[in-house]
């Protein structure tokens, strides 16, 4: 049979790739004689993704719970996996930060907008009976979206605000991991003793944390951002595509979790508290946390009234 140019060439550029890695083209050949053509069921992992869903109780609408946390942290992994392409590119331009933020931004205006799936989803009923098998887990506990936090902003727009005066660039990753915002619905306010909640949560992730801590300390969306031609930076297109992730992640995003958890929890008669123990309201409200990553592209009114619209 004669070969045609363009399959020598394909052969070629293959006996070139594998050379490069110093493996033979041949055997590599012959490999493949004996591979079963791929499905999607195998490529995709279906029956092991169908698997994952393990309920702690009889009740039916448990599984909705379950099945949307999950979606929820394929997205983030999504989320971070667009980071670590734009934070990270060996010779960035304005056009791959704009579409990676683009792709970035479009997976939380999805997760934003899928709240009403947890919120509408479930019988009111069923919710408050396997709540309380779920304790003391919460998704306060998601480390992912912690990562995702630190690869977008200074460590600085992430401390408890009543600790950043006392803490800058050459303060101990590990100290300021001890002042993140989140760590006060962790902590009993009068003795400052932490909770089970963030001790578990502490015990297996607090290394990791600390080492993405200083992975993207500069190398994070806001710093990535500021690499970019003068000029560019000043872009109204693309400072408003960055404001607009921004108020996705830290108000929106943020205000459709509680909503949700509102219809839940205050169904009941009398205080309530979150399945982790967590003043949830306090935990979660953009005006008492102050969660804003890029606190420069916002005008004194807005930054003094951040998040008081949502309510």
């Amino acid at each position: 049979m004669e070969i045609s140019t363009e399959r020598l060439q394909k052969i070629q550029d293959l006996e070139e790739k594998f050379s490069n890695i110093n493996q033979k083209l041949d055997t590599h050949l012959e490999g493949m004689k004996w591979q079963k053509p791929i499905t999607y069921w195998d490529y995709i992992q279906t029956d092991a993704l169908l698997n994952l869903q393990i309920q702690r109780s009889t009740l039916p609408d448990e599984m909705v719970f379950i099945m949307y946390h999950q979606v929820n942290e394929l997205l983030f992994k999504m989320i971070l996996w667009e980071m670590e392409q734009v934070c990270f590119a060996e010779n960035l331009t304005t056009t791959f930060f704009t579409d990676r933020l683009g792709r970035i931004s479009r997976y939380f205006d999805m997760l934003t907008t899928s709240f009403t799936i947890m919120r509408d989803g479930m019988d009111t009923d069923q919710y408050l009976k396997f709540r309380n098998t779920l304790t003391p887990a919460s998704g306060f506990q998601s480390a992912q979206y912690r990562l995702i936090e630190f690869a977008s902003t200074d460590l600085i727009n992430l401390i408890d605000a009543r600790y950043r005066d006392t803490i800058d660039r050459n303060t101990p990753y590990e100290h300021a991991l001890e002042h993140m915002y989140w760590q006060a619905a962790g902590k009993d306010y009068k003795t400052g003793q932490k909770s089970y909640l963030i001790n578990e949560f502490e015990k297996k992730y607090k290394k990791e944390f600390i080492d993405f801590m200083e992975k993207y300390n500069t190398a994070n969306l806001w710093q990535t951002f500021k690499q970019l031609p003068l000029e560019d930076q000043q872009n109204e297109e693309l400072r408003e595509a960055m404001r607009h992730y921004d108020k996705t992640v830290n108000i929106t995003w943020v205000m459709g979790h509680f909503n949700a958890a509102k219809k839940y929890i205050e169904s009941e008669a009398g205080p309530q508290e979150a399945t982790g123990g967590s003043d949830w309201k306090k935990y979660m409200l953009p005006q008492y946390q102050r969660r804003i990553f890029f606190p420069e592209l916002w005008s004194e009114e807005e930054l003094a009234n951040w998040g008081k619209d949502a309510l």
